[in-house]
């Protein structure tokens, strides 16, 4: 190889987990507010992986952080992965379930939060981002796998 050859640059990949929590046919969601992405629009709890950081470790973190929630991260099961390409990166998206948790659900963080609540899974909100309707479509066939946004 010459010594002039220009490599291809290498795709860093920004890591995200999400909770898909269902109970008796309903799915929560919450509202986004002031976060610069898709505001007004519903999503499930989520956050990045910060350095460091599993993508178990982000989503037990993030349940306690926006909803007061306490997940054992032994029950906590990997439902779908997507890899995302979005407007200004590309991402690699992890999808949890759990069947059961500890804590009062509450808005906590309601300056990022406007709404968080369960829907019925056959009537979600119109202003579901697309990416979390696809991902919940798919968690809900068992597909455990897709490509978003390419």
């Amino acid at each position: 190889m010459s010594t002039n050859t220009i490599l291809p640059k290498r795709n860093t990949n920004i890591p995200a987990s999400y909770l898909v929590l269902i109970k008796d046919a309903k799915v929560l969601l919450l509202q986004r507010k002031n976060t610069g992405f898709m505001d007004g629009w519903y999503s499930f709890i989520a956050g990045h992986a910060d350095k460091g950081e599993s993508f178990t470790q982000a989503a037990v973190r993030e349940a306690r952080e926006e909803a007061g929630l306490e997940l054992d991260p032994k029950k906590i099961k990997v439902s779908h992965m997507m890899h995302r390409n979005s407007d200004d990166s590309v991402r690699m998206d992890v999808f949890f379930t759990v069947e059961s948790w500890k804590g009062t659900l509450e808005n906590r963080e309601p300056e990022k939060c406007s709404d968080l609540s369960w829907f019925f899974l056959e009537d979600l909100p119109e202003k579901t981002i697309p990416y979390i309707r696809d991902a919940l479509n798919y968690i809900r066939a068992g597909i455990s796998y897709s490509e978003y946004g390419w």
